[in-house]
């Protein structure tokens, strides 16, 4: 069988305030059609369908029209589809009885009994072949919040070791409904040790100390194949082949400039075969100009050469410009736009640097010494750590007539 592995769409995103729906849109489309000339028998979606827990209307509309044009175009297409710590699981699952119907299985969060005993049986999805046989078993396992995972006494890293426990008892009970024949497979939706994010995933929570990481060791080495989300940079975890991140199918930062998004592909039998990345068209382009910081004429020079608008509004390039200022320049966005206007690129980001700083190390202020500080030292001060210059002459003069006039209101 025919297994494609994906991740992270988060659907109804926006890229530095712009809409992405075009964007989202033309991925699904994209994978509609891949899915049709690759000959997909199994779609794998690890997590983070939509960028926000509570998504539009029209976000909602445009997954569930994916998904029914899925399997109305591929008949014997199943879906397993986990919720991400973006998705809200219950609005996930809301579907999930009409779905199954069309093999299409969703798993939002783990439930439990009354005693608090997890039921593997419902994070467990049967996958059939073409005699409506079991052949593989999927421990479809979504993002693990406090209270999702076993509670282990005397822990030192109740995290860590509480989702191992879990995808061990996962296995555990999935290894006594698999007979001779039928394999397995797991997903996830987590941070694994020594992945990569890059700058990829600024949007994400930060991992504290490690706490949330979870070890390649954690998935039990009978599994196949281990579907991975969360960290957008597809990658091998640990060096092993079959535990992978498929990475998100957009960009999602100017990092990924030149970054290849892609999907995963592989046949699965008793073993793995013929594993594959597939490589995802770039819809809309990301443009920097120019490639490293340099001051504000050269960069309004570059950007007034640029061609002007071609094409329709949804395909022109963001742009994210680096420039080096030599302190504060309160006009800058607007001279940008301003050279910009008409120009075949979307103003996305503006990356502002200033000249490295001459001193060796930051300036210890201890409270004694601030009480001792006027508000002039104060200003230079900050001005200097944020500027990495002295304060201009004409702006000392400001400050000091400012300072001046509060005085005498105060009095």
């Amino acid at each position: 069988m025919k297994v494609l592995h994906t991740a992270d769409w988060h659907i109804g995103q926006l890229f530095h305030e712009y809409d992405r729906t075009y964007e989202h849109q033309q991925f699904l489309d994209w994978l509609l059609q891949t899915l049709g000339h690759e000959s997909i028998d199994i779609l794998l979606i690890s997590g983070d369908v939509f960028d926000i827990s509570n998504p539009s209307a029209a976000s909602i509309k445009m997954f569930y029209t994916f998904l029914n044009k899925a399997t109305k175009g591929n008949k014997d297409l199943q879906i397993i589809i986990t919720a991400g710590n973006h998705d809200s699981a219950s609005r996930l699952e809301a579907p999930k009885p009409l779905l199954e119907s069309s093999n299409v299985h969703i798993v939002g969060w783990v439930e439990k009994d009354t005693e608090g005993n997890i039921d593997y049986e419902k994070l467990l999805i049967p996958i059939k072949d073409a005699s409506g046989n079991a052949k593989i078993w999927c421990l479809a396992v979504p993002f693990l919040r406090m209270g999702d995972y076993p509670s282990i006494p005397g822990s030192e890293n109740p995290y860590t070791e509480g989702v191992t426990a879990l995808y061990k008892e996962a296995f555990e009970y999935a290894s006594q409904k698999k007979k001779e024949g039928q394999t397995m497979i797991a997903m996830g939706h987590l941070h694994t040790h020594h992945a990569e994010p890059g700058k990829m995933n600024d949007t994400e929570r930060p991992i504290m100390g490690g706490v949330e990481c979870i070890p390649a060791t954690a998935f039990p080495q009978e599994l196949k194949y281990v579907a991975l989300g969360h960290i957008h940079k597809a990658q091998k975890v640990g060096g092993k082949e079959h535990i992978r991140y498929s990475g998100s199918p957009l960009p999602m930062s100017f990092s990924e400039l030149n970054y290849k998004h892609q999907v995963i592909v592989f046949e699965l039998d008793e073993d793995i075969s013929n594993l594959k990345s597939v490589e995802i068209p770039l819809f809309v382009p990301l443009q920097r100009i120019p490639a490293s910081h340099q001051p504000l004429h050269e960069v309004i020079t570059l950007l007034e050469q640029l061609p002007n608008t071609e094409g329709t509004r949804e395909t022109i390039p963001y742009l994210e410009v680096k420039v080096l200022l030599e302190g504060p320049e309160p006009a800058l966005r607007y001279k940008i736009e301003a050279a910009i206007t008409g120009k075949n690129v979307r103003l996305a980001k503006i990356d502002s640097k200033y000249p490295p700083s001459t001193k060796e190390e930051p300036e210890f202020i201890t409270q004694e010494k601030l009480s001792e500080l006027q508000p002039l030292d104060v200003f230079g001060k900050v001005y200097q750590s944020r500027y990495n210059t002295e304060v201009p002459e004409a702006m000392l003069k400001l400050f000091k007539q400012a300072a001046e006039e509060v005085n005498q209101t105060a009095e």
